[in-house]
Formats: structure tokens, C-alpha cells, sequence
């Protein structure tokens, strides 16, 4: 196994004690530590025990006390990213006004937007290199498989809002709803890693209109 030599830094002072009561705080704190440590890395890798209670300030074993391993600490990093990925799905939404079709292709340039301002977090919310056997975490299959409901449900609601209007065809919005998602994520995926290929200006909306069956 390749040795991971991702530099971090190990200067931050020794985290003040938190507060009876304040427990929450040192947990948020450690998915924050995480999430930071993604974000300058760009690699899970250096998402480590050791890395995060450095970045926090406290001793490893404190990190226990909330995670019980660090497949725990990168599903609560995860989680969050979702969550984030959700309330831009949502933002997007929300400018898009009322026409269903319009609605749709904000959801899928949100999803993009997201992708490309966060490529670290995108990388690890469907890379799964992240994820252990189950047999030796605490994690369970349902944590794993339920990652996404929301964003997906978003999706297939605004598919489905299309066929109401009748400007889409589909006729099965949840396996239309995952051919959209898998276009989306493999745009994503090829913008992040040829960025130098010439994308046709409306290739976002070309994917969204075959892939969503759109008149």
C-alpha cells in the first residue's frame, strides 16, 4: 500500500474544553475539521483520526467519544454534502419560476454547479472508495443506501411535473429519474477530468432534454 504523504496542518493550538452540555459542538467541529481537510486535499486519503483531531485541536481518542471509527466521521462528511447538494437543488428551484421544463433544467444545472464548486466533496459522495466492508464498521447497508433520497427525489419530482404538463414522455419516473441523474453525474465527471475538451455551449441541456424525454 502507497503511503499517503499529503502534508496537513499540525500547528493548530490545543482546542479550549468544551462546556457541560457543548458535546454537539465538538462533533460539528469534526465534520468541520473533515470536511476542510477534503476540501485542501482533495483526497478522503488525508482524512484521517489523527488529521482531524489535529485540525481540531484535541486529543484522537476525544474523536471516540462522537465517531467510532472514520467511516463514521466521512458518512457524517457525506451526509453533509447531500444536504448542501439539496438546498442548491432547492435554490435553483426557487429562481426557476413555475414552467415545469425550466424547473428541470435548473435542477440539473444546480446539480452541475455544485460538481464543479466542489469537486473534492462530489468525488466522495459517489466515488464510495471511502466505504469499508460493513462487517468490520459500525456502519449498515440502509446508511449507505439511503445517501441521495432527497436530491433524487427532487429530480423525479421535476420529471414528473414535466410528464403532468405534457411536455415529457416518460412513462417510469423513477428509472428516467436515475438515467437523468447517471447523465448528469457522468457530464460532471467528464468536465471535472478533460478540461480542455471544446463542450458544445448546450450540452447541459441537450443531456436533460433526451435523457428526461422532453417534447
Amino acid at each position: 500500500m502507497v503511503e499517503n504523504t499529503t502534508v496537513v496542518d499540525e500547528s493548530k493550538p490545543a482546542r479550549a474544553r468544551n462546556r457541560r452540555g457543548e458535546g454537539s459542538r465538538l462533533r460539528d467541529d469534526i465534520v468541520a475539521a473533515a470536511v476542510d481537510l477534503l476540501d485542501e486535499t482533495g483526497d478522503e486519503g488525508a482524512v484521517t483520526l489523527r488529521a482531524v483531531a489535529r485540525k481540531v485541536g484535541i486529543a484522537a481518542p476525544s474523536i471516540y467519544r462522537h465517531f467510532p471509527d472514520q467511516p463514521s466521521i466521512m458518512l457524517a462528511v457525506v451526509r453533509q454534502a447531500f444536504t448542501e447538494l439539496e438546498e442548491r437543488l432547492r435554490a435553483g428551484l426557487d429562481a426557476a419560476g413555475d414552467d415545469p421544463r425550466q424547473r428541470l433544467l435548473a435542477i440539473g444545472h444546480s446539480y452541475l454547479e455544485f460538481a464543479q464548486h466542489h469537486p473534492g466533496r462530489y468525488r466522495t459522495m459517489f466515488g464510495g472508495l471511502w466505504m469499508p466492508d460493513l462487517d468490520k464498521t459500525t456502519l449498515t447497508e440502509s446508511d449507505l443506501s439511503s445517501l441521495g433520497d432527497t436530491s433524487m427525489g427532487l429530480l423525479v419530482e421535476g420529471l414528473g411535473a414535466c410528464v403532468e404538463a405534457g411536455i415529457s414522455t416518460s412513462d417510469d419516473l423513477v428509472a428516467d429519474g436515475v438515467a437523468l441523474w447517471l447523465g448528469l453525474h457522468g457530464l460532471a465527471h467528464q468536465r471535472a477530468v478533460t478540461v480542455a475538451y471544446p463542450w458544445p455551449a448546450d450540452i447541459a441541456e441537450r443531456v436533460i432534454t433526451a435523457l428526461a424525454h422532453l417534447r
